[in-house]
């Protein structure tokens, strides 16, 4: 059972939301596997507007359309605009079938201001991504956050499901950012398939909380699932990380909605 944490429309071939999730899923076949979850929509947008957030959410439920035995949405989200935040999060979470919320860059996520879209998620069981990264080159952007900023809202929020995007980026750093706080878990996704990446996250965190992700189509299904498939581990820490953590922390808001996980 393989369940990807972390894959997008923007950078795959298609007109539309639908051809590129068909391609997409074309490939996750290939690859073998079972679910994925989908993140904003056909471009990338570094400080995207209230119309922005909800085109990109629209185009997530068009693609998921004809998916959702396979695929899940997470709704994409700014601590720049809380209240159309709010309101999204409402629409394609609370009455609608996304089961997470996507946080990219526009603000950090140690500011105060992201606390009642967390709340929010909290309060529905949404699983909450942030993405992260260090960056030590001066191309950190404005706004884009860090594991310390994650681990600073999770001490302000330990009941949320904090996911924290890529690790870091530099994942020996990241993990030690994020170790105390057991709500947050490592998304494997987006880096290099370096040796003693995920060693050193089972090692560190427990394999209960390590998550395999792709990042795909900017980085193939396959690099990443080496990460996991060629890591020194036990094969039930593997399937953990593959798979069955993910269908654990989604569990309880598939049910709400009827759905299986």
């Amino acid at each position: 059972m393989i369940w990807d944490l972390h894959c997008h429309l923007a950078g795959l071939p298609g007109r539309t939301p639908e051809e590129r999730m068909a391609r997409l899923m074309e490939l996750a076949d290939r690859m073998g596997i079972e679910r994925l979850c989908l993140y904003m929509g056909l471009e990338f947008v570094v400080r995207p507007t209230p119309e922005q957030l909800r085109r990109q959410n629209d185009e997530v439920l068009q693609a998921l359309a004809h998916w959702h035995d396979r695929a899940y949405g997470f709704c994409y989200v700014s601590g720049e605009h809380v209240d159309a935040s709010l309101e999204e999060i409402e629409r394609c979470v609370a009455e609608g079938p996304m089961v997470g919320i996507k946080l990219w860059v526009a603000r950090r996520c140690s500011d105060a201001a992201l606390d009642s879209i967390v709340a929010r998620a909290t309060e529905l069981g949404a699983v909450v991504f942030q993405h992260t990264w260090f960056k030590q080159d001066g191309t950190q952007l404005a706004g884009e956050s860090t594991p310390l900023d994650l681990a600073t809202l999770a001490v302000r929020h330990p009941q949320a499901i904090l996911v924290c995007g890529h690790t870091g980026g530099l994942w020996e750093l990241g993990i030690r950012a994020v170790r105390a706080h057991p709500n947050i878990y490592v998304d494997l996704a987006g880096s290099d398939p370096t040796r003693g990446m995920v060693e050193m996250a089972v090692r560190e965190l427990g394999a209960q909380r390590v998550l395999y992700g792709s990042d795909a189509p900017g980085r193939s299904f396959a690099s990443q699932l080496g990460k996991v498939l060629a890591a020194e581990i036990t094969a039930q820490q593997r399937q953990l990380i593959l798979g069955a953590n993910l269908r654990r922390l989604l569990g309880p808001i598939l049910r709400a909605k009827g759905r299986e996980a």
